[in-house]
């Protein structure tokens, strides 16, 4: 099932709008921290539809019966533009587990690209809910991939696909690249066009140069 948040009005467009913003861009702790705003929100969401078990809590008075989470999560993130949303979801989910990959676009000469893996730290994902997170979801050919390093590290029972910014085409491809009956796809906003290099119009621009600075 794909969720998006923009669907209706909500504090979230206004967050959105600071991220999409060239001029607020250019603090890049505003950034992040919009980045994080966002991914609590794609974290409540997701909240919804986990499972949970009635406990009993001693008060200073008395016993409360409470309803506590009932799951094992694994929140994995593509470095290094994930990391802001990482810690996002942690703030919500503050027993999970994290896993984290490095991925990087090679470039050929006829202008398209294949996604290159290197490092990959992840727990065992038997039987665990997995929470993808990625800021940008454009061809989608960097989740499915990090999907493929994740897999041979256990069998996940669910897997929540989060990004900020979707594009028509990563949807797709995430779609035709997973059991939909195992798995979501969450995102704030999505947009229609990539442009020739891969990248989400109108977007916002290179998420992790914008949080953590340009590389070389």
């Amino acid at each position: 099932m794909i969720h998006e948040l923009l669907e209706i009005d909500t504090i979230a467009s206004s967050y959105m709008a600071q991220l999409r913003d060239i001029n607020v861009q250019k603090d890049p702790t505003k950034f992040r921290n919009n980045i994080k705003r966002l991914s609590h929100l794609l974290a409540y969401e997701i909240s919804k539809t986990l499972n949970y078990k009635l406990v009993k809590i001693q008060t200073p008075l008395s016993t409360a019966n409470c309803r506590v989470l009932d799951e094992k999560i694994v929140i994995a993130s593509i470095l290094r533009a994930a990391l802001p949303m990482h810690e996002g979801f942690l703030d919500v989910f503050e027993n999970a587990e994290s896993a984290f990959l490095a991925e990087y676009r090679s470039y050929r000469k006829d202008g398209g690209f294949d996604i290159m893996s290197g490092y990959i730290a992840s727990p065992s994902l038997d039987g665990k809910t997995l929470i993808i997170v990625d800021p940008m979801l454009a061809t989608g050919a960097s989740i499915v991939t990090a999907l493929g390093q994740l897999l041979k590290l256990g069998t996940p029972k669910h897997i929540h696909f989060v990004s900020i910014v979707s594009s028509n085409k990563g949807i797709e491809t995430l779609v035709n690249n997973t059991n939909p009956k195992k798995s979501d796809i969450w995102t704030v906003a999505t947009d229609n066009q990539l442009n020739d290099h891969g990248y989400i119009v109108p977007g916002l621009g290179d998420a992790g140069d914008l949080c953590y600075g340009q590389k070389l």
